[in-house]
């Protein structure tokens, strides 16, 4: 069985991943600051979950980023 993922959710988590990774960031240091899951994190980066606007604010602020960075494409 295929499923389709939602292109919107995959380019925040390839957005997110990318942020992430550039800033040194681990997806448990993330989480911790971001007072989620580590497993939401990663959910999010593969596309799977769909966080809210107030979980991607958090998100972003850890990363010293805005909204915009994780939600337009590349």
């Amino acid at each position: 069985m295929t499923s389709s993922l939602d292109p919107t959710l995959q380019t925040i988590g390839k957005n997110l991943r990318r942020i992430r990774v550039a800033s040194g960031r681990s997806q448990e240091g993330l989480a911790l600051d971001a007072a989620i899951d580590r497993t939401y994190v990663s959910q999010i980066e593969r596309g799977i979950a769909n966080p809210s606007i107030l979980v991607l604010k958090k998100i972003a602020s850890c990363l010293d980023a805005n909204v915009s960075d994780l939600v337009v494409g590349t």
